[in-house]
């Protein structure tokens, strides 16, 4: 028999309530599948099975507030349904019975649940994006079924299992919680017959449908560049993972191939709108709305304040003009600016502790490691992966880190996990083409770095005018912790070791 327990929450968290459970007694489960949900003041959480087994028995209901470690759950491995219960009419019911009861629409197979998961700490619920499937289609397991949108990332739900999908429950747009059951596969080798009011028109004799098989290899970033440009994804040769159809690849084949065939559908006459229509109300995505509200509570909550210099890119320049070809044919990577600010600000964190640190209530936690967030804009709205251990990292790995959060990004791929934990940020508003800004801190960090463009400008030097490529540079920082000397400085060592890069090597 093994005893499932509540398990650490996090940091100062020491109960829970218990939210909902997703099995009950006599149900039969696998590892790792999700049991019950736990909510506590900072995160909700789905407690797994620790293996394959049956629940012979519910400690704590729903509703119930329990500690750290306390029991949930009794769990045998390998064990038979439990013992019928009354149902209150001198009645037993099982399992079993209960699937009797609604038996499954193919013989031999079983109805498998296609529950939302968990999309990782502190996100509670996520909308429903865009369907990849419909009723009636075969399936395989682990094919892309849906898309969840959360205040985060988008995810991609697979399929659990290989068959036929016989329900979808949730329609796009929708707002769920983990757990929810979000569609119905009907196992074995007989289709379900799709409901009548529900079917698809048959495919034009030209063959302009893409089918199922097509939209299971896009990601939901390249489905939408497919739709809007009327594109044939069996065409487009995917270069994701498993073969899948990212962004970059449906834009290259837009590109190359797509674009003639596209036109005449872009210079189509678009639909006549209703006279005095000047406007067009459209629902904040979950991510928009995050962006917002995270933004307000920075204003609201920190001691914002924002201090100023400039940099000579001179050096950083050359060292990049004299090394680029030999640095790609090595690394496979481009040298970018990017990894000469993160390398710097690592140094710069170090002198001063305070811009690394952040505020939990009325204690200073200093961090004894640098992860820096590098803020990454894309037709979602602005996403800040994280580089974890920045300042063990090379040039190169900083580069291809970079590149990496980059093309995933603009094609929805990042997890929960790469967007958590950051010290620091580093945001480059210079790329499209900002002269200066005061960017708002990314809470509970204490610092962020704003680049801006390079510019060539008189600037003296030994007592000479002298034109130099110029970098405004911008440190928003958190008063409440951060004095303005602090600030000051760190920006001063940052001005310092871009314009010495040896410096970085000597770790002076």
């Amino acid at each position: 028999m093994t005893d499932i327990r509540v398990p650490t929450l996090g940091e100062s968290v020491t109960e829970a309530t218990v939210g909902q459970w997703l099995v009950k007694e006599g149900d039969k489960v696998s590892a790792d599948d999700p049991l019950v949900e736990l909510e506590t003041d900072k995160v909700s959480v789905n407690v797994p099975a620790p293996s394959g087994g049956v629940i012979t028995k519910i400690a704590a209901k729903e509703g119930d507030t329990v500690e750290l470690d306390a029991l949930l759950a009794e769990l045998e491995a390998g064990g038979e349904a439990a013992a019928p219960s009354s149902n209150g009419n001198g009645k037993a019911e099982t399992k079993s019975e209960e699937k009797a009861a609604a038996p499954s629409s193919d013989e031999g197979g079983e109805d498998v649940e296609v529950v939302a998961p968990s999309s990782g700490e502190s996100v509670t619920e996520a909308d429903i994006g865009e369907w990849m499937v419909k009723v009636g289609d075969q399936v395989s397991i682990d094919d892309v079924l849906l898309s969840l949108e959360t205040d985060k990332a988008a995810v991609d739900v697979p399929a659990p299992a290989s068959g036929t999908v016989k329900e979808i429950r949730a329609q796009e747009g929708d707002t769920v919680t983990p757990g929810t059951v979000l569609a119905i596969i009907a196992t074995g080798d007989a289709p379900v017959s799709t409901p009548k009011k529900k079917e698809a028109p048959a495919k034009a004799a030209n063959g302009a449908e893409s089918s199922s098989s097509s939209a299971q290899k896009l990601t939901p970033a390249s489905s939408r560049v497919v739709a809007s440009n009327k594109l044939d994804a069996s065409q487009i040769a995917g270069t994701g993972k498993g073969g899948r159809v990212t962004k970059g690849d449906a834009l290259a084949f837009l590109e190359t191939r797509g674009k003639e065939k596209s036109a005449p559908a872009a210079k189509a006459p678009s639909a006549p709108r209703e006279l005095g229509a000047r406007e067009e109300r459209v629902k904040m995505s979950r991510l928009r709305q995050t962006i917002a509200r995270r933004l307000k509570e920075s204003q609201d909550n920190a001691a914002m304040l924002t201090t100023f210099n400039d940099v000579d890119m001179s050096a950083v320049m050359k060292t990049r003009s004299q090394y680029k070809d030999l640095f790609e044919k090595k690394h496979g990577i481009k040298l970018g600016f990017m990894s000469f600010f993160v390398k710097a600000a690592c140094h710069a964190l170090r002198e001063i502790p305070e811009v690394n640190a952040e505020i939990d209530g009325t204690d200073l936690i200093y961090k004894d490691h640098y992860d820096i967030g590098i803020a990454v804009g894309t037709e979602r709205g602005l996403v800040v992966p994280v580089l974890r251990d920045a300042d063990q990292m090379s040039l190169a790995g900083i580069e291809k880190g970079i590149s990496d959060f980059g093309r995933r990004a603009r094609d929805g791929e990042l997890t929960m996990e790469e967007m958590q934990g950051g010290t620091f940020t580093i945001s480059n508003g210079g790329v499209y083409g900002s002269l200066m800004s005061m960017p708002i801190l990314n809470m509970p960090q204490s610092g962020i770095l704003g680049m801006h463009r390079i510019e060539k400008r008189p600037v003296v030097i030994n007592d000479e005018i002298v034109i130099r490529p110029m970098m405004y540079l911008a440190l928003s920082y958190d008063h409440r912790i951060v004095d303005g000397k602090g600030a000051v400085t760190f920006l001063v060592r940052l001005k310092e070791n871009l314009e010495d890069p040896q410096r970085l090597l000597l770790d002076l």
